[in-house]
């Protein structure tokens, strides 16, 4: 599998996301679960057929561009597949505050080229972007996915206690931090919050992480362009809500995380990975803590 991804990997990426696509519709025709759970989610999201379909060859596409983004030779850059960055001055003006930026990136577009075109572009003026990572439990898919945390400017920690306080570290050192902020984490680790009118459990990690180190916070996206064309990059400070009020409950924080992500997704929802199973309770996992 390693060796086909490498290979895969120097496929160009508007070839790819073309296969990637077709791949996508191919899953939605012939898995009827997926089919229905997409769409009982999209919908339920206030979302029409016209905005969502979209989504369907967007998640192929982000299946195809993983091998690229993988597995390519080292040294060889993603920046230059961006194309145009979006209220990049105003997090670079919080970056050079030296206060600490926590960087909530949800499952919207490439989220993956987002961590590693951001540290690449930052290294030298402020040092690689500290994310959590949890292994895959396949061995395949660990073998894979070493060549995502080895690149330039991205560093990673475990989901442990330590893998969280090595991010408060780095906050506290003027650093910065990505983070996925709508996976449901294990149980514990979570506040129950409203996601598009329904109760969601909801990750308290990043408002835990702002409201302790007082850290400058932004959503961001990476919107994959059609035909191939790269990628847009787009930042919105998430600054004034329950993250910046030491006083907040972890549910008022989990609320305004919601409220955000909602925002995201209105902008860009065929681009969403509408069949994740936002809903669903949580697993108790006491060791440790959501990425």
């Amino acid at each position: 599998m390693t060796f086909l991804f490498r290979l895969l990997a120097r496929v160009p990426l508007p070839l790819m996301h073309a296969l990637g696509i077709a791949l996508g519709w191919l899953v939605w025709w012939c898995a009827p679960d997926y089919r229905r759970r997409f769409k009982a989610n999209a919908q339920n999201a206030g979302f029409t057929p016209t905005q969502y379909r979209p989504a369907i060859g967007a998640a192929g596409a982000m299946a195809a561009e993983l091998p690229w983004l993988w597995c390519r030779p080292k040294g060889e850059s993603v920046l230059p597949k961006v194309v145009r960055w979006d209220g990049i001055e105003a997090f670079e003006a919080a970056l050079d505050e030296r206060k600490g930026v926590i960087l909530l990136t949800p499952h919207i577009g490439s989220w993956e080229l987002f961590g590693q075109a951001v540290g690449e572009r930052f290294m030298s003026s402020h040092g690689p972007i500290t994310a959590l990572f949890r292994p895959p439990r396949k061995e395949f898919m660990a073998g894979l996915m070493d060549g995502s945390r080895d690149r330039p400017g991205l560093q990673t920690l475990p989901t442990t206690v330590a893998g969280v306080r090595g991010l408060m570290r780095a906050l506290r050192a003027g650093g910065y931090t990505g983070i996925l902020p709508d996976q449901v984490p294990p149980e514990g680790q979570g506040a129950w919050a409203p996601f598009f009118g329904k109760p969601a459990y909801t990750i308290t990690l990043p408002g835990r992480l702002a409201q302790q180190t007082g850290a400058h916070v932004f959503l961001g996206v990476c919107e994959r362009l059609p035909r191939g064309k790269g990628y847009a990059i787009r930042f919105e400070a998430f600054d004034g809500t329950a993250f910046s009020d030491r006083k907040a409950t972890p549910e008022a924080a989990a609320a305004a995380l919601n409220v955000g992500i909602e925002g995201l997704i209105r902008s860009l929802p065929g681009q969403y990975v509408w069949d994740y199973a936002r809903y669903k309770q949580p697993r108790a996992e006491p060791h440790e803590v959501a990425a």
